[in-house]
């Protein structure tokens, strides 16, 4: 018979295909977790990792026991929440990831809201340069700019939002105001990392930047950055023109708006969860409010209005 500890750590290893991210997260140091994952191969006389410099992957043979796995996980964490009646409490830990622009600039600032109503829930927000993977149970809930399509996950569009071209008052006196696309060619640009881009979402400056417009070589990228707070810094301190999104340069009495009636580019983001998830309470609420937090700020996320509408803290 499988032990369910056995199962637990394999199931870690699975998610995290690194032992030292796996026995961060199991609380046991890496050789005690290598240990008790070569005596359950030994155990099951099969192997499941594919061991590497670059981590554990699985084998044939893993994969097979993963489906297994995940179902005994669910079932255990169904009926631990029944139990505990948890599900029908509004207290416990959400973990929500969240694109670090979006998640700094917008849902930081909402979220106080939520906490004062529901001050037995610890939210964990994951702002990064990335999309969280929600089958490595790397959060509850996620906020991404591309529709998911990952099986066995809630899925709804959470909002639109816009981005225009923006230059700081200091760039602009120095380098002059472009007034049509062509004359990019003449300016500083800050973008992304062309090949360290996480989402086709945001290639904003590739269709600005045609060739047959903006002319040859085409405009200099004085900076580029994975993270749009750091070109939104840069923006901001004057090294170049960058497309950032409105919820974030609108706040910046020195950003300027340029080539507004060329320049506006919209996008959406999704909110997802796992459907075992999206069934507590707590998770529900969140999903609500945030649902209903961003519809009333349509018009900032747009670039309408300047600023964000904090919901107020009662129940």
């Amino acid at each position: 018979m499988l032990d369910w500890q056995d199962i637990q750590i394999f199931l870690e290893v699975a998610r995290s295909q690194r032992l030292t991210d796996a026995a961060r997260r199991l609380g046991l140091d890496h050789s005690t977790l290598s240990r008790r994952t070569r005596r359950f191969e030994q155990k099951l006389n099969t192997q499941l990792f594919e061991r590497s410099t670059h981590g554990y992957h699985l084998t044939e043979a893993g994969q097979q026991l993963l489906a297994h796995a995940e179902e005994m996980a669910r079932h255990a964490f169904e009926a631990s929440e029944s139990l505990t009646d948890k599900n029908h409490q509004i207290s416990g830990q959400i973990r929500l990831g969240v694109t670090e622009g979006f998640g700094t600039w917008v849902i930081a600032p909402l979220l106080s809201a939520f906490c004062e109503r529901h001050p037995g829930v610890t939210l964990d927000l994951l702002a990064l340069p990335r999309v969280v993977n929600l089958s490595r149970h790397e959060a509850d809930l996620a906020i991404t700019v591309e529709r998911p399509v990952s099986p066995g996950l809630v899925i709804s569009r959470l909002c639109d939002y816009r981005l225009r071209l923006y230059a700081s008052e200091g760039y602009l006196d120095r380098h002059g105001r472009p007034q049509r696309l062509a004359e990019l060619g003449e300016h500083r640009l800050i973008g992304y990392v062309d090949d360290l881009i996480f989402s086709e979402q945001l290639s904003y400056l590739e269709p600005l930047l045609d060739p047959a417009v903006v002319g040859h070589p085409g405009p200099h990228f004085a900076m580029r950055s994975t993270s749009v707070t750091t070109q939104h810094a840069a923006c901001l301190h004057g090294a170049g023109l960058a497309v950032l999104p409105c919820f974030m340069a609108s706040t910046s009495e020195s950003l300027v708006n340029v080539l507004k009636e060329e320049v506006a580019v919209d996008r959406q983001f999704w909110i997802t969860a796992r459907q075992e998830q999206r069934r507590l309470a707590r998770v529900r609420l969140l999903w609500d409010f945030l649902r209903e937090a961003l519809e009333a700020n349509r018009d900032f996320l747009m670039g309408e209005v300047r600023e964000l509408a904090l919901p107020g803290a009662e129940t």
